[in-house]
């Protein structure tokens, strides 16, 4: 029985030792291309106000992301998540011939982002919302870029062909010695060959996106135009959190806007902003009874509207870069005043009381200072400091802001 135990035991070592060594037969991978150079923020967060940067600067990423806000050290879900169905659906292929060759208008599909997230403000209001971005235009795109990574390919696939023969090789000489001191050699030959084999494909990606910082560095400022559109609802909530009352301010509503930039030099970028949200304004005021002088509080919704222009100048690269921006907001309607007589008429025998019109305020300047630092390949911090100054420059607030943006892989 003891007998029959060992040469089973034996028949099975040497089962595992001829598969470890047989030759490795894989197919030579297919192109690797990487599919985002710049790690944008989410359109959504560029909308509520919650990015580091109110003139957000374009990329387009190939795969979903998640971002999270920070404008307190407070634990809260402040996240958006963001992704390009039209690519996942049509071109999230290894290889991106298929992208290559479709039309400009079916790439500018391709460039689609959809986010959807919520945060939570200062006044402890939860605002939910979802956006959609477009590339109209796009000086570079790193995916038509069809000889940037030949050379890279053709020296690895070179090498892998190689590789394999050795292998053979090898294999073939093991199976005619005899000595032991051969042997020997010839394994440790054998053990260095699968040593390369097991390393190529991470010699290789990271060769690929050496390439890939090098071809970011020269067009991280390339010319753009992007579209996007949003809607946001923020409601009021409760000491659990749970959403109660709708918020009818500037905070709730439907926004259109659009990107631009181009390149100052190789370190530099100017980029601007022009968006208008549509929303209802709550107007709050006292009607007075004018027979008896008696006053009550009352409320009406005005359809309002809101102009946003900015202004950015970044300096830097793709691995940091630091910039200042400088956005003017103002509603159409011009005072508490305007807006009530267009959304309110006072019944007979009351009058509003003027005085007692109001509703929530915009400070109309916003300065920002901070930058961008790509941590690694699939994370990038953004940060900044902004101020809001009142129609008379004063300084009203001062807010921090960090975002930390990942892609999913």
């Amino acid at each position: 029985m003891r007998k029959e135990l060992l040469v089973c035991l034996l028949f099975l070592f040497n089962t595992y030792v001829l598969q470890a060594q047989q030759p490795n037969t894989e197919p030579i991978p297919e192109k690797l291309v990487p599919r985002e150079l710049s790690i944008p923020s989410s359109p959504l967060f560029d909308l509520m106000g919650a990015s580091p940067s109110l003139v957000a600067k374009s990329a387009s990423i190939k795969d979903f992301k998640v971002d999270w806000s920070f404008r307190s050290w407070r634990i809260n879900p402040n996240l958006a998540i963001q992704s390009q169905p039209v690519w996942e659906l049509f071109y999230n292929r290894k290889s991106v011939d298929r992208y290559q060759r479709a039309s400009r208008f079916a790439r500018m599909l391709a460039s689609t982002d959809v986010s959807v997230g919520t945060i939570q403000n200062e006044l402890a209001e939860r605002r939910i919302g979802g956006a959609i971005k477009l590339n109209l235009y796009q000086q570079h795109d790193p995916l038509l870029e069809r000889n940037m990574y030949d050379d890279v390919q053709q020296q690895f696939q070179e090498e892998y062909v190689l590789l394999v023969a050795k292998e053979r090789e090898l294999m073939k000489q093991l199976d005619s010695l005899s000595h032991p001191r051969d042997i020997a050699a010839v394994r440790a030959l054998l053990k260095e060959n699968d040593a390369q084999l097991s390393t190529f494909y991470g010699r290789r990606n990271t060769a690929i996106q050496d390439r890939a910082k090098e071809l970011a560095g020269r067009h991280w400022n390339a010319a753009f135009v992007d579209l996007a559109f949003g809607k946001i609802y923020t409601y009021a909530t409760d000491s659990a959190g749970s959403l109660s009352k709708l918020r009818l301010n500037r905070n709730t509503g439907n926004g259109a806007w659009l990107n631009f930039g181009f390149g100052v030099g190789k370190r530099g970028m100017l980029t601007g902003l022009v968006r208008t949200t549509f929303y209802e304004e709550e107007l709050q005021f006292l009607l007075r009874d004018e027979s008896t002088g008696v006053e009550e509080t009352r409320n009406a919704i005005a359809a309002n509207r809101l102009i946003t222009l900015g202004l950015s100048f970044r300096y830097g690269g793709p691995v940091y870069n630091f910039f200042a921006e400088f956005v003017r907001e103002g509603k159409t309607l011009k005072t508490p005043v305007e807006a009530l007589a267009e959304a309110f008429t006072a019944p007979g025998g009351t009058a509003v009381v003027q005085s007692s019109v109001n509703w929530d305020i915009v400070h109309p300047y916003l300065i920002t200072l901070g930058g961008d630092w790509r941590v690694g390949r699939n994370i990038v911090l953004n940060y900044g400091v902004r101020m809001v100054f009142d129609n008379q420059f004063k300084s009203r607030q001062v807010i921090p802001v960090a975002n930390i943006s990942c892609m999913m892989r």
